[in-house]
């Protein structure tokens, strides 16, 4: 019994875990690791610093900055433009930030 309950709480961690590691995935896949990091800045800002800056209802702004590129809000390092990336994948990638990027 105690086997089988060790068992489902390792499933469940792992199930919950998997759309972040996924999300990471998809981030490193699409060159933004190159740049960002989760926790700490790098060229571009940290993750977390992002999401503490910005709020869900910001997320189609975002979106937009993604896929055009921009400078200035972060200092004075531009984020190169992101149009080869698909527009579920950045919306995916935006969520996940907002989301504290875990």
């Amino acid at each position: 019994m105690k086997s089988v309950l060790i068992s489902a709480l390792v499933a469940a961690g792992v199930l919950a875990s998997a759309p972040a590691l996924a999300n990471k995935d998809l981030a490193t896949k699409s060159g933004c690791m190159a740049c960002h990091a989760v926790d700490k800045k790098l060229v571009g800002p940290a993750y977390q610093e992002v999401a503490k800056k910005y709020k869900a209802a910001d997320e189609a702004a975002l979106v937009a900055k993604v896929k055009a590129g921009g400078k200035g809000v972060w200092g004075q390092i531009p984020m190169p433009p992101n149009a080869a990336i698909k527009d579920e994948d950045v919306k995916t990638l935006v969520k996940w930030i907002l989301a504290g990027a875990k």
